[in-house]
Order: structure tokens, then sequence, then C-alpha cells
């Protein structure tokens, strides 16, 4: 089943056809995140981590606008593109489809992503995640330079508010996560990983259908008030202003790209403050 809903959270993972190298060489890795970071932008994604290995790649993409399949399709299709011009070859780079799971965020985000940027230490290729490049994993735990399609807010506000603490806390939890299991390692049939609660509320949405996207909202809101009205008053209190935004988004259903947009606050933000509730 290919869930895709606005706001869904999705681990993502493409691996190289027969198994072969997707990456030759660190240009090639450089031009995967140039390809990723046109993608993000053009589709509106915000990508809490990401991983690149050899013959794959993992991705923690959120998706405002229920968009996974026509972004992916597109990430995949003008890398391969470009992998072939450079090294002069034709034909499939990545092996069918797309493997994605999707995500309670609330849960299972953090897990997630310490899982990500872990995987090199996990195939011996580097002895501590600071030691691979082309993660976010320096990004998020150290100073890093974050790429731009990179958002870390969102993971360092599960661990605190001072920034070089949250920093320290999450350098600790992946420290931690060394031998651990994978967090998919029980999740069976739909790709869904998250509480009994969570995966119950995804098979009533969705059913068993292969592709589908969220129930249009003027069918479960009918009545839900304008954002006009829900901002009223909250220009002079941040505090106000963010529980608007909280409202907004799970009592009213409006999705991250419309607050963003009416509010003037980039998306991301938008997402890290609904996070907060």
């Amino acid at each position: 089943m290919r869930v895709e809903f606005l706001g869904g959270l999705f681990h993502v993972t493409s691996r190289g056809n027969a198994r072969g190298d997707i990456f030759r060489s660190d240009v090639d890795r450089s031009c995967f995140l140039g390809v990723l970071a046109d993608v993000v932008r053009i589709h509106n994604w915000i990508v809490h981590a990401y991983c690149l290995m050899d013959n794959h790649y993992h991705l923690l993409i959120e998706t405002p606008d229920a968009n996974l399949s026509l972004g992916m399709h597109g990430l995949n299709g003008k890398y391969t593109q470009r992998f072939n011009k450079a090294h002069g070859r034709v034909g499939h780079v990545l092996q069918g489809r797309f493997k994605s799971f999707v995500v309670e965020k609330e849960s299972y985000l953090r897990e997630v992503a310490r899982y990500i940027v872990l995987n090199p230490v996990r195939a011996g290729m580097a002895k501590h995640p600071r030691d691979w490049r082309w993660s976010s994993y320096r990004a998020t735990g150290e100073n890093a330079k974050a790429p731009e399609f990179l958002t870390v807010d969102w993971i360092l506000g599960l661990f605190g508010k001072d920034r070089k603490k949250a920093q320290a806390k999450y350098r600790k939890f992946v420290s931690e996560g060394k031998g651990l299991p994978s967090p998919f390692a029980d999740v069976e049939g739909e790709h869904i990983l998250g509480t009994d609660q969570f995966v119950d509320a995804v098979r009533e949405l969705f059913g068993a259908k292969d592709e589908i996207g969220e129930i249009p909202r003027d069918q479960r809101l009918p009545n839900r008030p304008s954002l006009a009205t829900i901002f009223e008053g909250t220009e002079r209190s941040r505090i106000e202003r963010d529980k608007s935004i909280r409202f907004a988004r799970f009592n009213c259903g409006y999705t991250l790209t419309e607050i963003s947009v009416y509010a003037n606050i980039h998306v991301s933000t938008v997402s890290r403050i609904a996070g907060q509730a």
C-alpha cells in the first residue's frame, strides 16, 4: 500500500539496480544532494535526516502537500540522468520503485533519524557517525553547516530549547543506538511505523487502496473557521500565534503550507511549532 497524505512523515530508501553502486565517488554524492535540494524546493518537502551510502540512500521526509511519489519520481529520475551522463552509460541506476514507511512523528521520529545516521557505522564504513560526511549527523548534532534542504530544528527541539544542550543530548541518544535493532524490525504488511492507535488510524483512513491522498478537508471539516478568524488578535503575541498555528493544524485540518502562507512564516517553522502541541 502506497500511502500519501498531507503532512505525512516518511522514511524513504532507494537502492541500486542489481545491487550496484549508485554513488561511485563523492562527486556523485554531491550531485545527488544538489538534485535533492531542487526537489525539496519544488515540492515543498521538509527533510529531517538523510544518509548516502554506496548502493542506496535513506531520507526522512515530511510532505506538507501529499506529493511523495511525485517528488521521488523527480529525484530518482533526474539523478539517473545525471549519473548516466557523467559515467557515459545508459539504463536503470536505481532498482524499481522506492521503498517507504509512513512514520508517526510523535513516537518514532527520533528513532528513525538515529537509525538513518548510524547506517555507516552498522556497515563498518565509519567508526562514528561524525566520520561519515554524507549524512545529516554533523549538521544536527555538531556545528557543521546544514545543507539548504535540511531542517534540524524539529529534531533538536525534541531534546530541549537550548541548542548546545539539545545537540549534546542528541549525540548521546545516537550513541546509545549502536547495536539496537532497527525500528522497522517489527513492522509488517502496510509499512506503517507507530503506536497501535496510529497504525489503526492510517488503516481506517486509507484502507487497502494502492495510492491515495487525504480525504478532502471540506468533507471532514465543513464548518471550520477561516485562518483570518483563527489568527485574529495574535499579531503582537508569539504565544497566541503559536497556539493558533496548532489549533489551525490539528483542530481545523489546515495544511502546513496554508498556515505558512497566511502567517508569512517558513513551512519548517510552522511544522516545528505544530509539533510542540
